[in-house]
């Protein structure tokens, strides 16, 4: 117990130590500056609504900055010259460090974003270092091809030789969402990182604190400087100003379709380079013959997990008509004993959503349920406490066209609704605009596979929701996205090909 005590002591000491060290300033050049301007933004606790300090709110003089020097350190730093296994050992070096203070970046994440710190330890922190592990190893494996030609217009005597390299793209914005805010700088830098580009990385102006120590980290792992600049403030200046800029070869956003439309539009007037992972409204579907109490089980995880606020969330829950009653009423029966509370709070499974906005969103998608006719089994308010709070809420509804069942609710909202036959299910569920993920339940392993192929969407689960591993590319299809994180995929989108072709 007493090692316990002190673990806690010692985390909470680091965490009070880096908010005062900080003073939350951006990390340009190797230096750490406010912004030019002075302006900052307040960040807020939402367990408690309380202020708890502010960050620069950059513009666009800013991120012309950090783009030279991302620029500089591209082209002229010792970063252009270092070998791939220096490359690697960085980015292992990194790992470690985010592994030791991994308790203290769950602190910072369950003050800023509200989620349970425990359960950004075990998962957010934990996938985010073995993604830098798993990216360190192909910084070695980058490989290009020889080429046999022919040129039939040459003479017969003439020789060629002819062959690519694999070459980093130059300078990536990495643009991410609040829900996630230290993985998705993980899934953002390690395979820019591992392919030699250099990065502006800006966080959602709501959850900032753990990429600004992230930038801690990475100057204690001896990045050279301007590899990894991290600049904070709105979309509307500091984003803005980042997808339009000239001096980005690459932008890699995860956030709302709305939001990505805009970068894609801004990245092709660049020809920029472009990954875009964004909003979904995944199905899960549960066949007859499986268990109730394993699809409840699976369906309170799918949505309840992150408070809802997750792109791949199980927010369309389509079950067998046999069992729907019952996995509906297990599912309540789950939602209703979650705990809720502070993030810091061992015993709490759901915390607050991240801000008043998201609150004001979800409450008003949670009233348009019950306007539409949708028949509210459980939660469908605020939690009567302090703090941005939503109790888990379950709809059910014979119609899918609601919008509560087409649009991205990103709260813990789950609309259920029953299915006779797999063939329409099928339809019902590629009914979206969305295609990011979707999930089946069932024994019958036969009828999965012939399943799996007519679903429209990046990734399929089965028996299971929300499975990651950093071998495997996650992305979406239709207005989910363009491209993929994680696995080899997600290195080769930070790599350009280039031929060359000798005449000997």
């Amino acid at each position: 117990m007493n090692t316990m005590t002190n673990e806690v002591a010692s985390t909470q000491q680091k965490t009070r130590a880096f908010l005062d060290r900080q003073k939350h300033r951006m990390l340009i050049g190797g230096q750490w500056v406010d912004a030019l301007n002075g302006e900052r933004l307040q960040i807020v606790n939402p367990a408690d609504e309380a202020v708890i300090g502010s960050i620069p709110s950059a513009h666009a003089e800013d991120v012309d900055n950090a783009v030279e020097c991302a620029k500089n350190a591209l082209e002229h730093g010792t970063w252009a010259r270092m070998r791939p296994s220096t490359r690697q050992n960085l980015l292992l070096k990194l790992a470690d460090l985010i592994e030791r203070d991994a308790r203290v970046i769950a602190e910072l994440e369950a003050i800023d974003n509200g989620k349970s710190a425990a359960i950004a330890q075990a998962v957010d922190i934990g996938l985010g270092l073995e993604f830098f592990r798993y990216m360190a190893g192909w910084t070695t494996k980058i490989e290009g091809s020889t080429l046999d030609v022919s040129v039939p217009f040459a003479p017969p005597e003439a020789d060629f030789f002819a062959y690519t390299r694999r070459e980093p793209v130059g300078v990536v914005a990495a643009i991410i969402p609040w829900n996630f805010p230290f993985l998705m700088a993980c899934w953002k830098l390690a395979p820019a990182l591992a392919a030699g580009c250099t990065v502006v990385l800006k966080p959602a102006e709501q959850t900032s604190l753990s990429a600004l120590y992230l930038g801690e980290l990475i100057e204690e792992a001896n990045f050279p400087e301007g590899v990894v600049n991290i600049v904070t403030g709105d979309g509307q200046n500091a984003g803005s100003a980042l997808t339009k800029h000239p001096g980005i070869n690459k932008i890699s956003f995860t956030g709302s379709t709305q939001v990505g439309q805009v970068i894609g539009r801004a990245a092709m007037d660049n020809m920029a380079r472009v990954t875009l992972e964004l909003g979904g409204k995944s199905p899960m579907i549960v066949l007859g013959d499986c268990d109730p109490e394993k699809a409840a089980q699976g369906a309170a995880t799918a949505i309840f997990f992150n408070h809802g606020q997750t792109c791949s969330a199980g927010s369309r829950l389509y079950v067998h008509r046999s069992i729907f009653d019952v996995v509906v009423n297990r599912l309540a029966e789950l939602a209703e004993t979650i705990p809720m509370g502070s993030g810091l709070d061992p015993a709490t499974e759901m915390g607050p959503l991240v801000s008043q906005v998201q609150l004001d969103r979800v409450c008003h998608f949670i009233e348009k349920g019950r306007e539409e006719g949708a028949r509210l089994v459980t939660g469908g308010k605020r939690a009567d406490r302090k703090g941005y709070y939503v109790k888990p809420t379950i709809f059910t509804s014979e119609d899918d066209s609601l919008v509560i069942a087409k649009e991205e609710i990103f709260g813990p909202v789950l609309v259920a609704i029953p299915f006779d036959d797999v063939d329409d299910v099928v339809l019902r569920a590629n009914d979206s605009r969305y295609g990011l993920a979707a999930s089946i339940w069932s024994n019958d392993l036969s009828q999965v596979q012939r399943i799996i192929p007519r679903l429209k969407a990046g990734t399929v689960w089965v028996n299971g929701h929300n499975m990651l591993d950093a071998n495997v590319p996650f992305g979406g299809y239709k207005l989910s996205g363009v491209g993929r994180d994680m696995g080899k995929q997600s290195l080769d989108s930070y790599l350009e090909t280039k031929s060359v072709f000798m005449a000997l």
